[in-house]
């Protein structure tokens, strides 16, 4: 097999992130530079991921929190599991019939089936931490789901998926092998499936890179790249971070539509068709041109920043504790900007994941100065501007 791929090192000059201190061990300008989109990058020990999951959790999450489809599926073998055949109902008060069955989920673990926690950063609170951390410094939306496979046992055949993957080794350990794409970064609607002749053929040659992972280790994969994994000798936990990148050619698409939007005002280019096919290629002369116009005046930014807000979540809000800083305000209560909110100025506009907001002239800056999410107390902001801001969900209430 080919020996594994050397681990980058990297110093960037930018403060250490959740990329190089828990995942890489490279800085961001180095994976940006030499990894992202273009190779497999191993890094052994990484970090030790008991702060963020663990088999407790596992056990937590399945049979306490009252988990419903399709917070988790259930495969073996390649083949995934009809959900009925691992829900029922929760009984008196909660009476709804696709809740987890935590009987039916251990009978199928006994019997080698693989668990997939998915949405892990919806339902366990440290792992949505890390999650928004590393989106908001790769600045592409980021999921987290768990997998727990049984000693020996396999999940999944060889396939690719059409986002990144950061590969988190939490328990056990896990064989991994790796195989080059049949297609090199395939679109959301290009799934491997597609592909079922050519990635079984891939899958049948010399890896890539076949290595096991252990606790701490973390493999990134491009999308694109082929992959099957199986627990060695005990249960194996592990989390993939799926980061799902926008790609330019969504941003083409943006350009498109933007641009059809703005030929719908231009009466030339809703003017009808001659009679006949005999100017064809001339009126296709016509519309490249104008359509190439329309391209070239489209402004898509703000429909690409509205995107990026749309697929993610701001951080967690108690509306109990919204509601008792409300109420026990003054000027020397801490309060902060919310996190993951991805707070964006279009003049006197502040655009945020919870809505936008206009201001006067005079408080812009005051506003602008909590975008850097230092706490500050009421008196420096002013009563009324906090007040209005914590009501919209904007600030909350800071840790003294």
């Amino acid at each position: 097999m080919r020996s594994e791929r050397a681990e980058l090192q990297g110093v960037g000059s930018e403060k250490v992130g959740t990329l190089e201190s828990r995942l890489t061990g490279c800085s961001r300008e180095a994976f940006a530079s030499d990894v992202w989109g273009r190779a497999p990058l191993l890094k052994r020990g990484a970090s030790d991921f008991g702060d963020v999951f663990s088999a407790g959790a596992v056990d937590e999450l399945i049979s306490r929190r009252g988990l419903r489809t399709p917070f988790l599926r259930v495969a073996k073998e390649g083949a995934a599991f009809a959900e009925s055949s691992f829900t029922s109902s929760a009984g008196v008060g909660a009476s709804i019939a696709d809740q987890l069955d935590d009987t039916a989920l251990w009978r199928a673990f006994a019997d080698g089936a693989t668990l997939v926690l998915q949405a892990l950063h919806r339902t366990w609170e440290p792992m949505g931490e890390l999650v928004s951390a590393l989106s908001e410094e790769l600045g592409h939306p980021v999921q987290a789901n768990a997998y727990v496979t049984p000693p020996q046992n396999r999940g999944f055949d060889a396939h690719f998926d059409v986002h990144d993957v950061f590969i988190l080794q939490v328990e056990g350990s896990k064989r991994w092998v790796i195989h080059k794409p049949v297609l090199f970064d395939p679109l959301r609607d290009q799934p491997w499936t597609d592909h079922r002749t050519a990635v079984a053929e891939a899958a049948a040659n010399e890896a890539h890179l076949d290595t096991v992972l252990n606790p701490g280790d973390v493999l990134y994969l491009p999308r694109g790249w082929l992959h099957s994994a199986q627990a060695q000798g005990d249960v194996s936990i592990h989390v993939t971070l799926g980061v799902h990148v926008w790609t330019r050619h969504a941003l083409a698409e943006q350009l498109t539509r933007a641009a059809l939007a703005l030929l719908r005002e231009d009466a030339t280019a809703r003017h009808s068709l001659p009679l006949g096919t005999e100017q064809l290629e001339s009126e296709l002369d016509f519309v490249r041109s104008r359509l190439l116009a329309a391209v070239a005046e489209a402004d898509v930014a703000p429909q690409f920043h509205r995107g990026r807000r749309n697929q993610g979540r701001p951080a967690p809000l108690g509306p109990l504790a919204q509601l008792a800083a409300l109420r026990n305000l003054d000027g020397t209560s801490l309060i902060r900007l919310r996190e993951a909110l991805e707070p964006r100025w279009e003049g006197k506009r502040l655009i945020t994941r919870v809505g936008w907001l206009d201001f006067a002239a005079s408080d812009v800056a005051p506003v602008a100065a909590l975008l850097d999410g230092q706490d500050c107390t009421v008196a420096d902001l002013g009563v009324a501007l906090a007040e209005r801001l914590l009501r919209a969900g904007v600030l909350v209430p800071a840790e003294r």
